[in-house]
């Protein structure tokens, strides 16, 4: 069975135009409204929510790989880097500096066209900190077939075998010069979510680096929508993937044996909106509490104010399960009377929502 790089045409990717038209136009719409939210958010308010989903992708990027990194240590590095102080000043470790870095540089210079030192300065960022054995910002030199396999030794499944690493020069050059031809305003232009979908594919597909592929070819999609969107992409790319892992390896598994590549993009489209709309959740949820302290500002006593921006810090889904009288009294270290009272005041407020009863009894963040 031949690859997609095996193929007379590659890498000439078909796919029906008329099918994905409605996901480009559909994103167009929300993208408008997403970014016109995003306007409404304070200056101070919006570096916050930068730094959370930066974070957040950082965070995910690595987890769809199986890299569990310290969520904390990756917020501290950005931050450090907005010249934020932070309350903890202990070393960052390297993997989650040089990720950090990496989805900065993302962000910062989304404009910037891609070029093999850009592309090995992110491969050597992301995994410095991980695996000193793997010589990084060079393509791969082995001779033997790169292959991504499961299964065990004896009965091993091949899902890919990459091009050969003689032929990657040639391969990144032509990559190269399609992803920067293909960016708007240029003569190859090609729409939002098709060029970043096209992106992904192409990138892993040619599997240039030993390691690092699937971050960078992320990357690249994310790029690729900032440049259709015209500013830094704050698109949960990463986190919805993350939360749809399995469906994401089948996509790819199954689109790298043909260049007829509807469904992969079609698949892409669905759910780059699908982290569109959880980034438009975000800019509203960061609205609403940027409302909530102003409403409320000097209204709740120290216990209540630590309390609420614990939930916050929680992001949109809050507790799981919601916040209990347990969760209030562990939090602040009061008893559970003061608890009880303090928690009475806070939906008499409005601040919270109260559901259950008795041991049941949960609360909420009123958000309406």
């Amino acid at each position: 069975m031949k690859w997609n790089w095996q193929k007379k045409d590659w890498p000439d990717f078909k796919y029906d135009t008329s099918l994905l038209e409605k996901y480009e136009d559909e994103f167009l719409h929300k993208s408008g409204i997403f970014l016109g939210t995003l306007k409404h958010i304070q200056n101070e308010e919006k570096i916050d929510l930068k730094i959370d989903i930066i974070c957040e992708e950082a965070y995910r990027t690595s987890l769809i790989e199986g890299e569990f990194l310290n969520r904390e240590s990756i917020q501290s590095s950005i931050k450090r880097n907005f010249g934020i102080s932070v309350t903890d000043m202990k070393k960052i470790p390297n993997a989650e500096a040089g990720l950090a870095e990496m989805m900065l540089d993302l962000y910062d210079n989304f404009s910037h066209p891609i070029s093999k030192k850009s592309l090995g300065k992110w491969n050597s960022l992301i995994l410095d900190g991980i695996n000193s054995k793997i010589k990084t910002r060079s393509f791969r030199k082995d001779t033997e077939p790169m292959q991504v396999i499961s299964g065990s030794v004896y009965r091993p499944k091949i899902h890919f075998e990459a091009p050969p690493s003689e032929t990657l020069e040639t391969e990144m050059k032509n990559f190269i010069q399609w992803f920067n031809n293909s960016k708007p305003n240029n003569k190859h232009a090609l729409k939002t979510l098709t060029r970043a979908g096209l992106a992904h594919l192409y990138f892993v597909c040619i599997h240039p680096f030993d390691d690092g592929n699937g971050r960078i070819a992320r990357a690249l999609a994310e790029k690729a929508l900032s440049q259709g969107l015209g500013e830094a992409s704050l698109i949960s790319l990463s986190q919805v993937i993350e939360k749809h892992r399995k469906q994401y390896y089948a996509m790819l598994d199954a689109s790298n044996r043909d260049l007829e590549v509807t469904d992969w993009l079609e698949y892409f489209s669905k759910t780059a909106l699908e982290a569109l709309e959880l980034s438009q959740k975000s800019i509203e949820f960061s609205l609403k509490k940027g409302e909530c302290y102003r409403l409320y500002e000097n209204r709740l006593n120290l216990r209540q104010e630590k309390v609420i921006s614990r939930i916050f810090k929680e992001g949109i889904q809050g507790f799981k399960g919601g916040l209990s009288a347990e969760n209030y009294i562990s939090i602040t270290k009061t008893s559970r009377a003061t608890a009880t009272r303090d928690l009475q005041e806070l939906v008499e407020m409005g601040v919270l929502v109260k559901t259950g009863n008795l041991k049941g009894t949960r609360y909420y963040l009123s958000l309406a």
